[in-house]
């Protein structure tokens, strides 16, 4: 295109062997780079056009170009353009489940503008109008005829099937899908009165952190009848020092959740253990809790003490074996049966 203009020949020299354009004016380039990450360190880019992002075998890449290259700059861009991939441990899926996040108001990022056309991965890839959410100029710059015949062919054969919906639907084939809907999961959230739940029988869930993760203790409180559901008091803690750095890092807007409520933080920069047993034990003065079972990482001194205070503790294991089973219950539970929602969730 350069070569067959004048007016871009003039101001634009061409390296053939580095597969580079410089603007002479201003001595500004624009450059085709490899995936070898060795020697990408130390740019700084006006901006970064990163296509088929998921191509990419890892992360190292994406880190190196996105992450500081531009720091210098005052407004510096950066386009992440792809289609659906079939590798749901690799960067693209991360980058796109944030996407989604911030779609759909799990998480907040200013600097990050999300679009995506696609099939949802419950949707019926054989139906016109779901063709459509993935190809917006359908009919224009893509004959339907086109698509229609591809759709048939992999109808026919199986082994397409998969290609059609990652190429022309924008679909994550391969995805397992959120281990959770979530629409399954927010129609369980309803108002929960905790204090008409005092004195009933409940089981508690310990899970500490100290400085990078949620410390959290959960109630489970289970039906005194077969129309009622299972009643869940969550409370979570932050180090009180450490929340706007989180805020930051994982784009969650925790400091809104503490001003709502859902979350609290104990002082300094560590999770403060002293404050939870005590919260713990004034659990245990309105409800009845029968157990609380516990992650062994980091309990040792909590549990000594809550033993100490009267409760039962028992250790509950992070591996599949002891996972599989209740996280499949929970799952059951989650479900509208009948007309019922047998999970409630509080929520303030």
């Amino acid at each position: 295109m350069v070569r067959f203009s004048k007016p871009l020949s003039k101001r634009i020299k061409i390296y053939e062997s580095q597969k580079k354009l410089e603007y002479i004016p201003t001595k500004s380039t624009y450059q085709v780079l490899s995936a070898d990450v060795s020697n990408k360190h130390g740019f700084n880019t006006h901006g970064v056009i990163f296509d088929e992002l998921h191509t990419q075998p890892n992360r190292k890449l994406y880190d190196v170009m996105v992450q500081g290259s531009g720091d210098a700059r005052m407004q510096p861009l950066y386009f992440l353009i792809t289609t659906a991939g079939n590798n749901t441990e690799s960067i693209c899926y991360e980058v796109h489940q944030k996407a989604l996040d911030i779609m759909e108001g799990r998480k907040h990022d200013s600097t990050f503008y999300p679009v995506i056309f696609g099939a949802g991965v419950d949707e019926d890839w054989t139906d016109p109008e779901v063709w459509k959410k993935a190809n917006p100029s359908l009919g224009e710059t893509i004959g339907i005829d086109k698509v229609e015949a591809a759709c048939e062919s992999a109808r026919q054969n199986p082994g397409e099937e998969n290609a059609f919906r990652q190429l022309r639907l924008n679909q994550w084939v391969k995805q397992s899908i959120r281990w959770m809907p979530m629409e399954k999961w927010d129609a369980c959230a309803f108002p929960v009165d905790p204090e008409e739940l005092e004195g009933r029988v409940c089981y508690g869930g310990l899970d500490l952190s100290s400085t990078t993760d949620l410390t959290c203790f959960c109630l489970v409180f289970p039906p005194e009848d077969e129309s009622e559901p299972y009643y869940i008091l969550p409370y979570y803690w932050l180090p009180e020092e450490t929340l706007p750095l989180r805020v930051n890092r994982d784009h969650v807007p925790y400091d809104v959740w503490e001003w709502q409520g859902y979350i609290q933080t104990t002082e300094g920069n560590v999770v403060y253990y002293g404050f939870i047993e005590k919260f713990i034990e004034s659990l245990g003065e309105k409800y009845n809790i029968r157990e609380i079972a516990f992650d062994r990482w980091g309990a040792i001194q909590m549990v000594q003490n809550l033993e100490g205070m009267g409760f039962t503790v028992v250790p509950m294991g992070q591996g599949f074996a002891s996972m599989s089973p209740p996280t499949k219950e929970l799952m059951k539970l989650s479900m509208i049966v009948y007309g019922y929602t047998w999970l409630a969730i509080f929520h303030r």
